[in-house]
């Protein structure tokens, strides 16, 4: 009856303590131990046997059991140890809980100062930036100023100067110098407004105006439309003269081609009447050897006064072509009549 109670208590025990294979696995890992009584598969029976095998082994059973005994005092000892050992580290586990929860305090008022600073400092940068940028704007608008003044002196400069070299007929100077006027002007269109620059505007335009005037004058005193007087050579005076019209309005300049062809082409129109005996068909080869000296005479003469560009040689055989026609057509009407 008595082995029947242990075995069942055994029983119990075992169930009480029967672990699963993974906790027991983990606990041999972490507490490695050659002890029987440490074995998952630990065996009561088997372990007694061991420690008395024969009936003579049991003279000696008062010894064993207080080794057993011992074991126990110190398996006591050492749970004793480590509970206490737990209740320690629950309190410093609380103080430890604490510590780090004031730690956690000091570091989110940290972040908090760091925050703040960093708010601090990008308002600081947008005040920077936003003097930076009127003192860039400042600047450009500073270097725009003395841009203008130094356009408006010399523009003011350069309408002194190019009135008082109208007057005197220096072309060549004023070839140069009115076509930077004219750019330098350009600037102040928007600052028309201002009386002073509309002014200043103003004086060019007469200028202008004078110069295509004057230039006109020089032309018809040099190529007269009247009579057939034709000058003795170049003028450098006249050839500075056509460097202006090419700056001034397109109708000076063709004002003055208009007017040199029609004084170059006025002994033309006499010798070649359509009374004169030339001026029939059977003479026309007279008429292209006058037009041949005519255009020679133009190149040696008067080929460096006019700019290359104007192709005045060009333009004199094409309105020689125009006359001619002209001429002949009229014959032949008189003839029909």
């Amino acid at each position: 009856m008595m082995e029947e109670e242990e075995l069942e208590f055994v029983e119990e025990l075992e169930a009480v303590l029967q672990l699963t294979p993974e906790v027991q696995l983990a606990i041999e890992q972490v507490f490695p131990s050659q002890d029987p009584l440490d074995r998952a598969d630990f065996n009561a029976v088997e372990y007694i046997n061991t420690l008395f095998p024969t009936e003579q082994s049991l003279a000696n059973i008062d010894e064993v059991v207080n080794k057993i005994r011992l074991k126990i005092r110190r398996l006591d000892d050492n749970i004793r140890t480590v509970v206490r050992g737990q209740t320690n580290v629950g309190q410093d586990g609380r103080q430890a809980l604490e510590e780090a929860q004031k730690a956690i305090q000091q570091l989110f008022g940290k972040i908090k100062d760091i925050k703040d600073k960093a708010e601090k400092s990008e308002q600081m940068v947008k005040e920077i930036t936003r003097d930076i940028k009127q003192l860039d704007h400042a600047k450009r608008h500073l270097t725009t100023s003395i841009t203008t003044l130094n356009h408006l002196h010399m523009l003011a400069g350069g309408v002194d100067s190019l009135e008082a070299m109208t007057r005197r007929r220096q072309y060549g100077e004023v070839a140069n110098l009115l076509q930077g006027v004219m750019n330098v002007l350009e600037h102040f269109h928007k600052y028309m407004g201002i009386p002073q620059i509309r002014q200043l505007s103003e004086r060019v335009k007469a200028a202008q105006t004078e110069l295509g005037q004057q230039i006109l004058a020089d032309f018809e005193e040099a190529f007269p439309s009247q009579g057939t007087k034709r000058p003795g050579g170049p003028s450098n005076v006249l050839r500075d003269a056509c460097l202006v019209a090419n700056i001034l309005d397109p109708r000076i300049k063709q004002e003055i081609i208009k007017k040199f062809i029609k004084q170059h082409l006025s002994e033309y129109l006499v010798l070649f009447q359509e009374n004169q005996d030339v001026a029939w068909l059977d003479k026309i080869d007279r008429r292209y050897a006058w037009i041949k000296r005519q255009l020679v005479d133009y190149e040696e003469k008067y080929g460096r006064m006019f700019p290359r560009e104007w192709c005045m040689a060009e333009r004199i055989a094409v309105e020689f072509c125009h006359v001619t026609r002209t001429c002949q057509d009229y014959a032949y009407q008189s003839e029909g009549n």
